[in-house]
């Protein structure tokens, strides 16, 4: 295998070392094989090709954990509204008339925004995910993806039945892809009777798969599932078996603190998805209590139409920043923590072990951020940078398994222009959809 040299004004590898001032790293083939200061590198590895990110700095790249990505086209169609009041009169009834190529092109414009927003593996439920699927495998990042399952008929499956059969079809047909897992994706306890979670759940352990769903979101949940099964969400899903490692839950806002000790204890994950949180009012889920009991705690964004972004750098901000607020200590939520949680813990959380770290035998899934961007100087402190400073769009260069995804703001495996095209084409036909109900 070919080996290559990346250098650069820092690296930061993980939050376990500090930055390494002028270093350099070696690739060869998809991992990384050594990681130092420059000096050292180029000694050891004379002969080997050299690429200078000059003023810029390596990270790992970012991991989205939960995430709808194909509906950026849906973004904007309906804003300052309860989660249940979005969902249930607006974006279910857009729903029903969904298409196939808009889950398409609708994905590959939020691959485009992740690209730029340096994340290179993400997790996402939705609808015809065979067609996320595809778009994903043309734009060479890697993913934790399943089809959203519900009581009522999809548009992309139709009844309950033949999405469990879609599921175990993508189990089946991806247990060795290099860049690609399935998850059994049952939406909430609120749209899925406990019959069916206990279906989904054998489906997952059949196949050692993740099992993510929304969990303990709202208030209206939390009301809606007691009033039904005289159960908390989380002690629902616990009856039912569902509370254990395999287990990626999204938000989880509303748990008590036996509740997330009861996590920790069963090794269950949580994708905390602040700013979508806050956007839909659903409440500040308890990160120093996830924290401090020792959940495996990723980060995720939700998706673009609830955020209405993909922007990870800006979920690691709000994420510490609200915290600190809220506690009235600056202590309480470092910037390491939340860098762990959008890299390491999330890749981690999403079953992808060999990534979210600068070292040896990891994969080479780096992101290059450029320092030229004003709030990037001086860069005394490369995690604050990252954590406070930095932006989706002042990454330069986004490399996956040691190839370029994007190579100098450049996006090489993706039409952006196509997919502008297309987006906009989508838009008219939803827009006529929707011309009563917004206006």
């Amino acid at each position: 295998m070919k080996e290559k040299i990346f250098t650069a004004d820092w690296i930061y590898c993980s939050t376990d070392f500090p930055p390494i001032k002028k270093g350099a790293l070696v690739i060869q083939g998809s991992k990384i094989i050594d990681v130092g200061p420059q000096k050292e590198i180029l000694k050891k590895y004379p002969h080997l090709q050299i690429t200078n990110f000059n003023n810029k700095l390596i990270f790992p790249s970012l991991v989205n954990a939960h995430s709808h990505v194909p509906m950026s086209i849906l973004r904007g169609i309906a804003e300052d509204l309860p989660l249940m009041t979005w969902l249930r009169e607006y974006i279910f009834p857009v729903e029903s008339h969904l298409r196939r190529e808009w889950v398409y092109w609708g994905t590959k414009l939020s691959l485009l925004e992740m690209i730029r927003a340096g994340i290179s593996l993400f997790c996402d439920m939705y609808l015809f995910e065979p067609e996320v699927i595809r778009a994903v495998e043309e734009s060479g990042l890697k993913a934790l993806l399943g089809e959203g399952l519900f009581d009522f008929p999809s548009p992309g499956y139709g009844p309950l039945e033949k999405g469990l059969e879609l599921t175990e079809e993508l189990l089946q047909g991806f247990q060795r892809h290099k860049k690609i897992k399935i998850a059994v994706s049952p939406h909430t306890l609120y749209t899925c009777s406990p019959e069916t979670i206990k279906k989904c759940l054998k489906l997952a352990d059949k196949y050692g798969a993740t099992l993510h769903i929304h969990l303990a979101e709202n208030r209206e949940e939390m009301e809606e599932v007691q009033k039904k099964y005289q159960k908390s969400p989380v002690e629902l899903i616990d009856s039912l078996g569902g509370l254990k490692e395999n287990l990626l839950a999204a938000h989880c806002v509303k748990l008590t603190p036996k509740e997330i000790e009861l996590f920790a204890k069963r090794g269950a994950r949580i994708a905390h998805c602040p700013e979508s949180n806050l956007k839909l009012g659903s409440g500040i889920a308890p990160l120093p209590e996830f924290l401090k009991f020792g959940v495996n705690v990723a980060l995720g964004t939700d998706g673009p139409a609830s955020n209405n972004d993909l922007d990870l750098f800006s979920e690691m901000r709000t994420a510490t920043l609200i915290q600190k607020g809220l506690k009235e200590d600056p202590t309480v939520v470092t910037a390491k923590e939340v860098f762990a949680m959008a890299t390491e813990w999330g890749a981690k959380a999403l079953g992808f072990n060999d990534t979210g770290k600068i070292l040896p035998g990891y994969r080479a899934d780096l992101a290059v951020l450029d320092l030229q961007h004003l709030p990037l100087q001086p860069d005394y402190n490369p995690l604050a940078l990252i954590v406070y400073s930095a932006k989706a769009g002042y990454v330069s260069d986004l490399i996956v398994d040691g190839e370029f995804i994007m190579k100098n703001y450049k996006i090489l495996t993706l039409d952006e222009t196509l997919v502008l095209e297309k987006v906009q084409e989508i838009k008219e036909e939803i827009f006529h959809l929707l011309r009563k109900k917004i206006y």
